[in-house]
């Protein structure tokens, strides 16, 4: 009973500390979506995770998958840092892009370099919105593994400047209020008082911030106000 305990104790150690080397390790070769990662990126992750996996349950050599997995992190980190510094190492490492079509003509052999079919290439171009691939002026396939589209003038859509409209600019919206209390930090940054925020959600009805689930500020004198209380109706309609 004893030894199944100390056991169990030292798998929980040996989790622990494997739980810790993975967050370094992430932090040291930055956060990547999987959509943005490159087959080296993939490998070395899964690699990652199956060296951690074994370093939780190691009691008697933990050291041993702990140096394996520090080793992966550093070569990993050395190598993003070398292909953003080379573009030799960056076309070596993440590859090139392909040229899939191009006015008109589909290329077989880039197909066949990305390790497309034509029914894996169709799929692509509905994902993206393009059922009709006459609209189409380039199709590349990215070294992640997705492929960007380059639409024909006359199909793309309309633009204001195509219109000769000149809208103003659009901010990105800053969160005031989250679950009832102000943020400060944000309100400062954008040189805002608590008052400010509170009146302008008196106008909308609301007593205070405890009321109100998110407000969003995009650079007007309105916010974009959702309510704590799901029955009553949010005013999306900001600014």
């Amino acid at each position: 009973m004893t030894q199944i305990l100390q056991d169990t104790g030292m798998t929980i150690l040996t989790a622990l500390l494997s739980i810790l080397a993975l967050f370094l390790l992430t932090k040291l070769m930055g956060a990547k979506q999987v959509s943005q990662m490159t087959m080296f990126d993939y490998v070395v992750g899964i690699t990652i995770g199956s060296v951690a996996a074994e370093l939780a349950t190691e009691l008697e050599a933990p050291h041993k998958p702990l140096a394996a997995l520090i080793v992966y992190g550093l070569v990993a980190a050395g190598i993003s840092l070398l292909t953003s510094k080379s573009l030799k190492a960056r076309a070596l490492v993440t590859g090139r892009p392909l040229v899939l079509l191009e006015d008109g003509v589909i290329y077989r052999e880039n197909l066949k370099k990305a390790k497309l079919d034509l029914s894996e290439f169709l799929t692509y171009c509905r994902i993206g919105g393009w059922f009709d691939l006459s609209q189409l002026q380039t199709a590349v396939f990215e070294h992640n593994g997705t492929v960007s589209f380059l639409p024909k003038e006359t199909d793309r859509p309309a633009t204001p400047a195509d219109l000769n409209k000149n809208p103003s600019q659009s901010q990105v919206q800053t969160p005031f209020v989250m679950d009832g209390k102000l943020l400060h930090g944000n309100l400062r940054q954008a040189g805002k008082e608590d008052e400010w925020v509170r009146r302008g959600l008196l106008r909308q009805g609301y007593r205070d911030e405890g009321e109100v689930f998110l407000a969003l500020w995009g650079g007007g004198e309105e916010l974009t106000v959702f309510p704590m209380d799901p029955r009553r109706k949010s005013d999306v309609s900001g600014q």
